[in-house]
């Protein structure tokens, strides 16, 4: 019996071409620093003061911890919201006008009220995606976050990724974590300088916040921190298997959470680090032909009410977002770090999100790369 192909006109391999060209993934960034062409940005609507649990209490200062558990489930107020708002609405006015496309989630009330069988809590906002999703490549993959508040976050983002892959992207989801006592060390408090690392979370599942993460093409280099156990990683690690290598940063900040404050990559073979969190001469080995940009010390903020509400410490100025190997944009407050990008040959974009502070980050925080112009490619040796 002899099959016969049906007419069509036209070559196989333009057949072809054009499937390819259909499936071809919308979403595509391997690492932090190629041109930035899709991005999605965070919304301020609904923002609610995140709970009292101890996964989150434990990263701010006892009295800043008191004061919020009294305020925990309650919205942010007008003056904050409308400060941030302001800023943010400039941040993504600045990204279009530089012909960046830029997406948004969905506006919710996260001061609504969800349970699951063990526990129950109010949301928080999504503010910053950074932490609730991370892409590699043309995947997309939603993180299982250690805040009980945060349990929900994505459902924001749902519309944006169902439709991202109808259009070609791979989208997968981790574990969703059970987040019941066992998580967390029952009585933990930060160490001291002098004493061992010790974390809030447990081993018993695994945890993190995708901005525990950045790339570097087929390398990757994470923090362990109160929100990113081992499990965690070494889930991400099997997931991506063998063509990537997952490498930890030590870090000596006491109260860990989110490499973006310590550990940048900037560029290929260049990296900002943060003094006070990084003993340079311990970096990973595969970056021994990298350049290490040290952070200058951070311009100090002497409005106190943003002192006050900040959720972020001083090393914010580090939360860069970068365009490309060139360009990157930074904090307008922070001209220290303005005067040393230009000193290193990059080129700064001034602008204000000194206000998103008391919403969790900064320009890397608030943004998640969807769409960077280029390939998968190894930058460590």
């Amino acid at each position: 019996m002899t099959h016969t192909e049906p007419r069509t006109g036209r070559a196989p391999s333009a057949i072809t071409a054009d499937a390819e060209r259909t499936l071809a993934s919308p979403v595509n960034s391997h690492n932090e620093w190629d041109p930035l062409e899709e991005v999605v940005v965070g919304r301020l609507d609904g923002a609610t003061i995140p709970s009292d649990h101890p996964v989150v209490a434990c990263n701010i200062p006892p009295w800043a911890a008191r004061l919020q558990g009294l305020a925990a489930g309650l919205r942010y107020p007008r003056m904050l919201i409308e400060q941030a708002q302001e800023e943010l609405d400039e941040f993504v006015s600045l990204l279009r006008s530089l012909g960046i496309t830029v997406r948004r989630p969905d506006a919710v009330d996260h001061r609504k009220l969800f349970r699951t069988p063990d526990w129950s809590s109010r949301g928080f906002c999504n503010t910053c995606p950074r932490d609730s999703m991370i892409v590699i490549g043309d995947e997309i993959i939603e993180t299982p976050m250690a805040w009980p508040c945060r349990y929900f976050e994505t459902h924001s983002y749902r519309a944006l990724l169902k439709d991202y892959f109808r259009r070609g992207a791979r989208w997968t989801a981790a574990p969703k974590p059970q987040l019941t006592d066992e998580l967390f060390e029952a009585d933990y408090r930060p160490p001291a300088p002098d004493e061992p690392m010790r974390y809030i979370t447990t081993e018993f599942e695994p945890v993190f916040d995708a901005a525990d993460f950045v790339r570097a093409g087929r390398d990757l280099f994470v923090t362990r921190s109160n929100v990113t156990n081992r499990m965690g990683i070494e889930w991400l690690r099997r997931h991506l298997g063998p063509g990537y290598r997952i490498h930890e940063i030590e870090s000596r900040c006491r109260t860990p959470m989110h490499i973006d404050t310590t550990f940048v990559p900037l560029a290929p073979g260049k990296v900002l680090v943060n003094p006070e969190h990084i003993d340079v001469d311990r970096l990973p080995s595969v970056l021994s032909s990298w350049d290490v940009l040290v952070a200058p010390e951070p311009d100090p903020i002497d409005e106190r009410l943003l002192k006050i509400t900040s959720m972020c410490g001083k090393w914010l100025s580090m939360n860069v977002l970068v365009l490309d190997d060139r360009r990157v944009i930074a904090e307008r407050h922070h001209t220290g770090m303005l005067r040393a990008l230009e000193s290193w040959g990059f080129e700064p974009i001034p602008c204000d999100l000194l206000h998103y502070a008391p919403f969790g980050g900064s320009f890397h925080c608030a943004t998640l790369d969807i769409r960077r112009r280029g390939t998968l490619e190894t930058h460590c040796p």
